[in-house]
């Protein structure tokens, strides 16, 4: 059986603390087989000196007892029930339809004897309907009964009887079997939402509780410190305002500012104005260069990034180059200095150590909106960083 997450249109489904509607109707699928063989073994034993042919019968049905208890564990449930059992189960239930007409006599056929396999073969129905739902047990159904007119009987009364009664029951179970698997699937889903709630309203209490509180602390101080002396207090007690509001949003499941701001494409220039000085110069097109709001912030991020880096590593007196190309299918974003550079294999070491500038902040924001991000660097002639977002019809990832 699956967990208590997953459902499957072939393969059950387990609701949530491990309990499944299903498994009851698999243990007695595998019950009726056995009885069934019981019934049609007795039947035979009753009637076999009136066959033709009663020693081919008895090899068969010998062949169908070992069959039976071989695969009475496959019959467990959806998992251990393979397509490979159920083929095999078809195939002897079709066999023995045919020794049938075989080995009886014309005139116990033309009475309406029963078939060797006898209701055995609706167990197979049954694992049809159990295994795949009502359609894979109409078409189990659909072979046992052209085996019928085919190779016993033909198309008698009686024969349409039990081949109307043998569909119209594999078909109820697979259409139950299948609304258990609906329902225990929006069963699981319900309670996992009911978790997700709870965890949620005890993550608020707590955050209520500390965080928020001081968060607002801060920005009451601020304000009132920042009053009468230097700005930094003000500022601080602001950033603790924005803080608190974004909070209290995330906990009531409202959309933050920035989600807000998502709705509206952004210009790619303005959010890379804020990274240059006198160091550092911006090169872009003279018309907005508008992409997901989403997306352009991670750009931005990524090339500020990387503007890091030159600043950290390429020396105080090095200059950069931020060049922004605007084409139909993809935004370009280089980011060139006239730093020393670095070695081949330094960026390998410097990840290894740690340091996950490049891969996370860099490359790994890239990856995430289905973009690349390449560098290169020649020792003494500085390092040259390309970001590459693909323009679709749906955007970036």
């Amino acid at each position: 059986m699956t967990d208590g997450s997953r459902t499957g249109a072939v393969g059950g489904a387990v609701a949530a603390g491990g309990m499944s509607v299903e498994l009851p109707l698999w243990r007695a699928i595998s019950f009726f087989r056995v009885l069934a063989l019981c019934y049609a073994l007795l039947r035979f034993l009753n009637s076999y000196l009136e066959f033709l042919h009663p020693v081919a019968g008895w090899i068969y049905l010998g062949a169908l007892t070992l069959w039976t208890l071989a695969s009475t564990r496959a019959f467990a449930g959806p998992q251990r029930c393979t397509w490979y059992v159920l083929g095999t189960d078809l195939t002897l239930v079709v066999t023995g339809i045919v020794m049938s007409g075989l080995t009886d006599s014309p005139a116990r056929i033309s009475h309406g004897a029963p078939t060797l396999p006898t209701i055995w073969a609706a167990g197979t129905v049954l694992g049809f309907a159990g295994k795949g739902g009502w359609r894979w047990a109409a078409a189990a159904g659909s072979v046992i009964g052209v085996a019928n007119i085919l190779g016993h009987g033909g198309p008698t009364g009686d024969n349409i009887h039990n081949i109307v009664l043998l569909m119209v029951a594999g078909c109820a179970i697979g259409y139950v079997i299948e609304l258990a698997r609906a329902s225990e699937a929006t069963l699981t889903r319900a309670l996992q939402v009911e978790a997700a709630t709870r965890e949620r309203e005890r993550l608020s209490r707590d955050i209520h509780d500390g965080v928020l509180q001081v968060l607002a602390l801060v920005q009451r101080r601020g304000g009132e410190q920042g009053a009468g002396r230097s700005g930094d207090f003000a500022e601080l007690g602001r950033l603790a305002g924005e803080q608190e509001r974004a909070l209290r949003a995330l906990m009531s499941g409202g959309p933050l500012p920035a989600q807000r701001a998502a709705l509206e494409p952004q210009d790619l220039r303005t959010l890379l104005g804020p990274y240059t000085d006198e160091r550092i110069t911006l090169s872009a097109p003279g018309t907005p260069v508008l992409l997901p709001a989403p997306a352009a912030g991670e750009l931005a991020a990524a090339v500020g990034a990387a503007v890091d880096n030159v600043r950290k590593h390429a020396g105080s007196g090095a200059r950069a180059w931020i060049l922004v190309e605007d084409e139909p299918e993809a935004v370009t974003v280089s980011i060139r200095d006239d730093g020393p550079g670095f070695a081949p294999g330094r960026l390998g070491e410097a990840e290894q150590a740690g340091r996950l500038g490049v891969s996370q902040s860099i490359r790994g924001r890239l990856l995430d909106l289905g973009g690349t991000a390449e560098l290169y660097s020649v020792p003494g002639e500085g390092v040259e960083v390309e970001l590459r977002v693909p323009r679709s019809e749906e955007g970036p990832r």
